[in-house]
């Protein structure tokens, strides 16, 4: 599906300029463009009709929350009949888990999710990876760590009226996709059993739930719910259901990550023992121990993102699946306030760092846990395809790269 750009506005002054020259820059192949203007030109609605003329999935990037929602509104607005989604950090309260060495305090990892913005973000990569008329508006947030695309989308399930089920199986799909079984509190990311009805509250922004309708094992109804109320809204013939949450693999690539984390951990705790730190050695050996005993019955466990490379199969050091590798590989950009969200980008990846090699120094992690991280700057400059700079005062960084990339693709035509 195409996007459709809707506005009783048409461009105007230097707008039609404007957004013709950056649609036939991302068509000519051109990485790196920068729009300029002051608060007030309509440059939102330049970014609008660029997507419009080139048709491709896009991410549009801002510094803060604030701004972020103020430009999914909008953009919402102006595309009512396509996807455009919100991406950012889903903590009302985040105290990151921390050990402060001089104290010999242990600070354990502490935080409330707001459960709205929780739907966003699946929301978000369901529509990426379901659609090509897909608008995301995220924060930095992006560039965390977020789950391999490849298990979410593997592990997600299709149904179809007519075709038959083993409901059994049904189920236990659902409890792999981490969805928790209830009698009476159907909320998000939820499922129960009435009979012949599976209920199932999805994990979407638009807050609805499914019903698949069987007889013996044939699927011959899906409704879809108010998860409150239980009025049926609407129904279908097929719906795909996606995982309740991002870290989600197969149990058979679980049981492969346990086995090398075994591995590992005897190595580590070895180390620490050799150098006579055997605090460390006692607490890493019972912490992880803890933590593979879960994963072994449950699939999952409390901070399983820290053995994130594992379960991924990545090497040490390897930058990890973040949001950006939902996308497809000819997806536009734009970085909103370039001049702010540039170096707030460049700047995660150090804090994150500092604070996790106490963790890993003094035993209260694996060495792993560094590799769920945010992305280095090189590392998201290779995850980016084409990028549009938004800003009134952009740096000195966006107007040089605009300007080479316009050169080297003048001198690659002539």
């Amino acid at each position: 599906m195409s996007f459709n750009l809707q506005s009783k506005y048409k461009p105007s002054g230097d707008q039609p300029a404007a957004i013709e020259t950056l649609s036939a820059g991302i068509e000519a192949g051109i990485k790196h463009q920068t729009i300029v203007g002051a608060t007030g030109t309509g440059k939102t609605f330049s970014m609008a009709n660029v997507i419009k003329n080139t048709n491709r999935p896009t991410l549009i990037l801002s510094h803060n929350k604030t701004l972020a929602a103020q430009l999914y509104a909008e953009f919402k607005e102006f595309f009512p009949d396509n996807a455009v989604e919100y991406f950012v950090s889903y903590y009302d309260y985040y105290q990151p888990e921390a050990y402060v060495p001089s104290r010999d305090l242990y600070i354990e990892k502490d935080s409330d999710i707001n459960e709205v913005i929780e739907r966003y973000r699946n929301s978000a990569t369901q529509a990426l990876l379901s659609r090509r008329d897909t608008i995301i508006v995220s924060t930095v947030s992006c560039i965390y760590g977020l789950g391999d695309p490849g298990d979410y989308n593997d592990l997600s399930l299709v149904v179809e009226i007519g075709k038959s089920y083993n409901r059994e199986n049904v189920l236990v799909r659902l409890r792999d996709m981490m969805y928790e079984r209830v009698n009476n509190d159907f909320s998000n990311g939820t499922f129960r059993v009435r009979g012949e009805y599976i209920d199932i509250n999805l994990t979407t922004s638009d807050d609805r739930a499914i019903r698949l309708i069987f007889f013996g094992d044939e699927l011959e109804e899906i409704k879809i719910l108010n998860p409150i109320s239980g009025e049926v809204v609407g129904r279908a013939d097929q719906v795909q259901i996606f995982p309740a949450k991002h870290n989600v693999s197969p149990q058979e690539k679980i049981n492969h990550a346990i086995k090398r984390i075994g591995e590992d951990l005897e190595l580590e705790t070895k180390e620490f023992t050799d150098k006579g730190k055997l605090i460390e050695s006692t607490r890493l050996k019972q912490r992880v121990t803890y933590d593979l005993e879960m994963m072994q019955e449950t699939g999952f466990c409390k901070g399983i993102e820290n053995y994130s490379r594992y379960i991924e199969n990545r090497p040490v050091g390897s930058a990890p699946s973040t949001l950006l590798s939902y996308f497809p590989s000819d997806y536009l950009m734009f970085i909103d306030e370039s001049h702010i969200t540039v170096p707030q980008i460049g700047g995660m990846y150090e804090g994150d760092k500092a604070r996790k090699l106490n963790l890993v120094d003094y035993g209260f992690r694996m060495r792993a846990a560094l590799d769920n991280r945010p992305l280095k700057f090189d590392e998201f400059k290779q995850k980016t395809n084409q990028i549009i700079y938004v800003s009134a005062t952009p740096a000195k960084y966006e107007l040089e790269l605009s300007q080479q990339s316009a050169k080297e693709v003048l001198n690659k035509n002539n």
